[in-house]
């Protein structure tokens, strides 16, 4: 039990507040019903618009907001209608578009389900480690244009997942997940992340080295660093110009943490490779060169929990909810002076 954690509560009023289409996707008639057996919760429709006659009269005595995709902030004006409010259960990852000061002044509890959310973003990324380590894009763009076999004993010996160095661009939640799942795999780990120590960097089993170090020795260097302005642009021409050639480039994190003309340049030129599951913009406009770049692989923002990987953010939020109602206060917190770190 916590010190902001006093005690069980008894059915704590509690509201859904997200877009309908969020509700929809990560909460299920299985989920409801559970989040219902542990709270007082409020009638649907879910709360999108927190400044509806409606919503104030909900928020009145609200005690616990579920909140997911498209929660409207909550602003000093919101927490004024509800002054009851003690915690927010996040159902998705990042807090940072409605969790404000005013919720942090007021000692509101936060909690998250990124780290649900963080496990299919490091599926992807291994996914796309082994599989460009193995060039499978390409070998399969070959074969469908020769229909023929290719000529197995002459292929170079850059091809491959044997001793494969890997630089993984910051112990994040999905940083530390990628780093669990390339244990089993026979390929060499680097770190780069300021605020991990030579400890840390052991106790993870990883190499700690510099952000140089990091770009110039690997084989394939994966983004996980949150976007904040210190970090903005962050990945410059510098360090992609310094990249192995052939080297791969992945970004899950957020399009800007890379300069994204330098990257451009250097993909048209066939010095490097690149999988970006985001970019700067979001979706980039129609005639961007990077669309018809054969050294490029572009997917649409679904490293993230997609489809059936939704219970799983359900399930880490209705756990937290389960200990905050008993008493125990949130297994998976966000502090106020952590945010700076999160993505």
């Amino acid at each position: 039990m916590t010190e902001s954690s006093p005690g069980p509560r008894s059915r704590p009023r509690a509201a859904l507040a997200m877009s309908p289409d969020a509700a929809s996707a990560v909460l299920d008639t299985a989920s409801l019903a559970a989040l219902a057996a542990l709270c007082d919760l409020a009638p649907l429709p879910v709360l999108d618009d927190l400044t509806t006659p409606r919503a104030r009269a909900v928020l009145a005595d609200v005690e616990l907001l579920v909140t997911g995709w498209g929660c409207p902030p909550l602003d000093r004006e919101v927490l004024r209608a509800a002054p009851r409010l003690r915690a927010v259960a996040h159902t998705a990852g990042s807090v940072r578009g409605h969790v404000t000061d005013a919720c942090w002044e007021r000692g509101v509890e936060v909690s998250s389900a990124a780290a649900a959310n963080a496990l299919p973003v490091a599926e992807y990324t291994l996914a796309m480690i082994l599989l460009t380590g193995k060039r499978v894009l390409e070998s399969a763009r070959e074969y469908h244009a020769s229909r023929t076999e290719p000529d197995r004993l002459r292929t170079s010996r850059t091809v491959g997942n044997h001793r494969r160095t890997v630089g993984i661009l910051s112990a994040s939640l999905t940083g530390r997940r990628v780093i669990d799942l390339l244990r089993p795999h026979d390929i060499e780990v680097l770190l780069h992340d300021p605020y991990v120590d030579a400890d840390g960097a052991r106790e993870l089993g990883v190499e700690q080295v510099g952000l140089t170090e990091l770009f110039r020795r690997g084989d394939t260097v994966s983004v996980h660093t949150p976007l904040l302005p210190e970090t903005r642009g962050l990945v410059g021409r510098d360090l992609i110009d310094s990249m192995r050639p052939d080297a791969v480039l992945i970004n899950t994190a957020r399009g800007a943490v890379i300069d994204q003309d330098a990257l451009t340049e250097a993909v048209l030129d066939g010095r490097i490779r690149a999988v970006l599951d985001v970019t700067d913009p979001e979706v980039l406009p129609p005639e961007h060169p990077l669309w018809e770049c054969g050294n490029v692989l572009l997917t649409p923002h679904l490293a993230g929990s997609q489809g059936n990987e939704w219970r799983r953010l359900a399930g880490l939020a209705l756990s937290e909810i389960a200990r905050w109602v008993s008493g125990d206060g949130f297994l998976h917190p966000v502090r106020r002076e952590r945010l700076a770190f999160l993505a």
